[in-house]
């Protein structure tokens, strides 16, 4: 809606505005301010700068070609159905709104100065004779019109950091679809990045353009070449013309951004010029790890369960109820099975020598004197021990872990578990596996059932 209700306004505004500056014989009013451009002489280069501001209203047809999935069936056609209004829309609007700026004095304004006002709202005012319902009209659809193209590049750049992630020159966190079947991850990076440079800029989106133009018109000369190469590879039917299209697509393109980023250099295209090379690096670096990744990525464990070898590591600090849930369920995955204390007290290691034959399990206890109190150095000390017996072994490290009740009981334990798991994180051909004991159910726990029972 707020889309045809701002063309009906522009249509009206446009429509009027020559009908009445027809019927007084076209004449050309004045400015009743300064210009915010001055009024020097006109040179070549502030023809180039009002060539480059210009252009800037040419952008936004990249949202039909990021958006072409969007469309119904068939995609292809309806996206240049769109895309052919689209252009003959804006061809109309620019015109006419040129025109009228021109015939009745509009000129752009300083932001700081007393009474600012748009272009448009003085067209609208010259128009409609005043401020008036009509004028109120366009200042709304406008309002509008924007609130919605805002809404554009929330709906198109995660979709482009899709097809990036899906090609490794993105994290693959931007391919995760949220329960709203939207692409949160690029949401909200833009989200993120949207206050940033609106804080950095002040909030004035007319300091924006520059960079607005030189990113857009940069991607399309890369999009022009590419279709380009594109081409003169496949060389399908119609490629020679194709090919010619889309070279001069791409040149008059090229002389767009070279013009843009020359004469906005100052007012910030120069942070563009800075930023797209080191995007470039970035993005190359994000696909030549997933690159290196794809290449060297081999199973550290067999693939086929019959040629796992597994030797099952389970580091224990007292004989209590959690040691037996975690001794016991080790043994249930394996035969080879050891249980490491480490302990610098000697108390402490006789008294888990005298009860540890009070489980009456076969699982081997292995004691560690650690000298310096340090636990996860004498276990990785450990565990390079077996692998070297056993260099083709998988290792799994089975830790029992506590679970509180509440959450803000977590500070009262010293948190070994989580300790172990990030040491062993980073160390290959290791498994870890946590057998939580939740400390809330120990004393309603449910009956056992017998194997492959089936619970009714």
């Amino acid at each position: 809606m707020p889309t045809y209700v701002f063309l009906l306004g522009m249509a009206a505004m446009i429509g009027i505005g020559f009908i009445r500056n027809a019927l007084d014989g076209f004449p050309v009013h004045e400015p009743s301010r300064e210009a915010m451009i001055g009024s020097g002489s006109v040179g070549i280069f502030l023809i180039l700068r009002a060539f480059s501001s210009g252009c800037a209203a040419l952008t936004g047809v990249e949202a039909i070609s990021d958006g072409v999935p969007a469309f119904k069936p068939p995609e292809w056609r309806n996206a240049r159905t769109t895309l052919t209004w689209m252009i003959g829309i804006l061809a109309v609007m620019f015109t006419g709104i040129t025109w009228l700026a021109h015939q009745y004095g509009a000129v752009p304004l300083a932001q700081d100065e007393s009474g600012y006002e748009t272009v448009v709202s003085q067209i609208a005012r010259s128009v409609f004779g005043g401020t008036n319902a009509a004028y109120y009209f366009i200042q709304l659809a406008t309002m509008a019109i924007l609130v919605l193209a805002a809404n554009t590049a929330y709906s198109d750049f995660p979709r482009l950091a899709y097809f990036m992630a899906r090609d490794k020159y993105l994290p693959s966190q931007f391919t995760f679809r949220g329960d709203r079947l939207a692409f949160t991850t690029g949401i909200l990076t833009l989200g993120v990045f949207s206050i940033a440079v609106l804080a950095m800029f002040g909030g004035e989106t007319e300091r924006l353009i520059p960079l607005y133009a030189l990113g857009v018109f940069t991607s399309f000369t890369l999009s022009q070449l590419g279709m380009v190469v594109r081409w003169q590879r496949r060389k399908e039917p119609g490629w020679q013309q194709g090919r010619i299209i889309n070279a001069v697509g791409a040149t008059a393109t090229a002389i767009v951004a070279l013009v843009v980023g020359v004469t906005k250099f100052t007012h910030g295209a120069w942070i563009v010029v800075v930023l797209i090379p080191l995007l470039i690096l970035l993005l190359r670096g994000i696909h030549t790890h997933y690159d290196e990744a794809r290449r060297e990525l081999a199973s550290l464990t067999p693939v086929r369960s019959e040629e796992i070898l597994n030797i099952v590591v389970v580091p224990v600090a007292s004989i209590n109820p959690v040691t037996r849930q975690t001794l016991a369920y080790a043994r249930a995955i394996s035969d080879n099975v050891s249980a490491i204390h480490i302990s610098d007290e000697e108390s402490e290691i006789q008294e888990m020598r005298d009860h540890w034959p009070e489980l009456a399990t076969d699982v081997q206890l292995v004691i560690i004197e650690s000298p310096y109190r340090s636990l996860v150095g004498p276990l990785l000390s450990y565990l390079d021990e077996l692998q070297k017996q056993a260099p083709t072994a998988t290792l799994t490290v089975v830790l029992p872990e506590y679970v509180p009740r509440h959450w803000w009981e977590q500070i009262l334990h010293n948190q070994t578990a989580l300790r172990i798991k990030a040491a062993l994180l980073f160390r290959p051909g290791t498994v870890v596996i946590s057998v939580p004991y939740h400390l809330e159910r120990h004393a309603r726990r449910p009956p056992a059932v017998q194997p492959f029972q089936r619970r009714l």
